[in-house]
């Protein structure tokens, strides 16, 4: 069966609308002219991307070469992407956000032939030696006199091109286009393998589901989901940050952005939404050009969508897209419906409502495990309410991880007509088909008495003003495990009396039936996250961190 490159929706675009701007990095200067003198239009995308296929192909880059690309988003990044689907070049994403301890053992797993980065990149490369086993092809993209007398550098590899044309058109559906790594919040992290029918499934069901329209203008703060946006007909305006500390943005260029470049569409993690919605909140700052917010990479707190709220028109959503690396979307809720009714359920022990699964998608909630699960069996399945493992099947869920059989064998359970994906979150599904998410299934806790779910617990004691988030653990004493609350408080509560919280706490224990075993509270000053998002807590470090506190 033949099937559209992922590429393929660039030229379409490119000559649907040539001279609008398809990639913009941010610009402080508030002129207009200024604020675009980095940028890319459709058309310039379009052909630059050619250019660098042709060259990287005469540079022996070419159909299934697995190339390693770190580059930092800007228009260097979106061209080389687009030049490597084009191609049908594998695309290795590693984002620094994987930790630089995870990359070296990522690429040995990728085993790729080619690396394409910048010289800090390369200089990391060559320290490391990450992949000096299988890389032979080496490009260079910025200018580094040293490097360069050795790596062939992208201004060269443009010299060589034929011309800015490009053509390919025997791609088919399971041909592989991508290795996406996850992002390590509960171990070394996998790379989950992607077809272009994955990323296909991904743009129409991101268009549908939000009714995106070409044109509109995103500001892209997550470099992997901003690769949607000029699939998808948008304006992609990259912000001046770090993107590997999304928590710690300024949160006045995010905001300048915003309105400089009178964006519709923001994507953030909940850490951005939390930081950027304090400080617009707080000088009353209002961002009528957004009609829609999406955020993803953990729960966002009920608190964090009303105050971003308050910088949007009444009419505007923040949505929740829930989702992994490996199946993305798979379900998605409005903070309308979270606000007015959901976030009630969740202060006293729910869980977090992540809303109905997408229209493609077939999600079912079986019997928790930590077997294989080698064939699909109508038994597995829990009925309406009972809280199991949130299993996935569609055209955009991934079907293996790259070098990890065993990894895939525990993800996936085989059907006559394809395969589950175990998410590895636990949930349960209510009487309206909406998914109620309870937290990862490695980080429950299970007592002698029950097994408690961090998402249920924590939604009692995140309600309390002087919190800013809680994390359940368990730890060992003697052989058996206990529940120990730990807790991080808002800036302006850090000095509070820690023996009266800690009795306020253990009351709002005592009083849910969800969270009744816990009778352990510990204070930690700023919880471990991921890097990526700065949202996924790292509960594992915390257990080793309260390893003596209690005793």
């Amino acid at each position: 069966m033949i099937t559209a490159n992922i590429a393929s929706h660039l030229p379409m675009m490119a000559a649907a609308q040539p001279d609008t701007y398809a990639v913009v990095k941010q610009n402080s200067n508030k002129s207009k002219k200024a604020a675009y003198k980095t940028a890319y239009t459709y058309k310039q995308l379009d052909e630059t991307s050619n250019l660098i296929a042709h060259g990287l192909q005469e540079f022996g880059i070419r159909k299934g070469t697995r190339t390693v690309l770190m580059v930092a988003p800007g228009l260097d990044f979106f061209a080389l992407v687009f030049a490597l689907f084009k191609l049908e070049a594998v695309l290795v994403a590693l984002d620094p956000g994987i930790g630089i301890k995870n990359l070296g053992p990522c690429l040995a797993e990728a085993e790729p032939a080619a690396f394409v980065g910048t010289s800090t990149a390369h200089i990391a490369r060559l320290v490391f030696g990450w992949g000096n086993n299988t890389i032979h092809k080496t490009v260079l993209v910025g200018n580094n006199p040293l490097l360069a007398c050795f790596i062939t550098r992208l201004k060269q590899i443009k010299a060589k091109a034929k011309d800015n044309n490009f053509k390919r058109t025997d791609t088919k559906a399971e041909d592989l286009a991508a290795i996406l790594f996850t992002s390590g919040s509960t171990g070394i992290p996998k790379g989950a393998v992607y077809t272009h029918a994955n990323f296909t499934a991904q743009v129409e069901t991101l268009k549908k589901l939000y009714d995106i329209q070409p044109g509109e203008i995103d500001l892209a703060t997550f470099p992997l989901f901003a690769l949607f946006a000029p699939a998808l007909g948008m304006t992609s305006i990259i912000p001046d940050m770090d993107f590997t500390r999304p928590g710690h943005v300024d949160p006045k260029k995010i905001i300048d952005a915003v309105i400089t470049y009178q964006c519709s569409t923001l994507f953030g993690s909940p850490a951005l939404l939390n930081r950027v919605g304090k400080w617009g909140d707080a000088k009353n700052i209002k961002l009528p050009s957004l009609n829609r917010v999406l955020s993803a990479g953990a729960p966002v707190a009920p608190i964090i969508l009303r105050r971003f709220k308050s910088l949007l028109n009444n009419d505007v959503e923040i949505f929740t897209p829930y989702g992994a690396t490996e199946s993305l979307p798979v379900s998605s809720i409005g903070s309308n419906e979270i606000l007015q009714e959901t976030a009630l359920a969740t202060a006293t022990g729910s869980g977090v409502c992540i809303g109905k699964p997408v229209p493609n998608l077939d999600v079912r909630i079986i019997k928790i495990s930590d077997e294989i699960i080698a064939r699909w069996d109508a038994g597995l399945e829990l009925a309406t309410h009972e809280i199991g493992e949130i299993c996935a099947k569609g055209p955009q869920v991934t079907r293996t991880y790259v070098n990890r059989k065993k990894a895939t064998d525990l993800a996936k359970i085989m059907t006559d007509d394809g395969f589950y994906h175990r998410m590895g979150d636990i949930a349960y599904i209510d009487e309206q088909d909406r998914l109620w998410f309870c937290g990862r299934k490695s980080q429950r806790v299970i007592t002698k008495d029950k097994t408690l779910f961090t998402i249920c617990c924590e939604g009692i004691f995140n309600t309390h003003p002087a919190v800013f988030r809680t994390a359940l653990i368990g730890k060992d004493i003697n052989g058996e495990i206990i529940p120990v609350l730990c807790v991080e408080l808002e800036p302006e509560h850090k000095k509070c009396n820690k023996k009266i919280l800690t009795e306020e706490l253990l009351a709002l224990a005592k009083n849910n039936v969800v969270s009744e075993d816990i009778k352990h509270v510990l204070f930690h000053p700023a919880f471990p996250v991921d890097i990526r998002h700065n949202a996924k807590i790292g509960r594992e470090k915390l257990t080793l961190w309260a390893a003596d506190k209690i005793t």
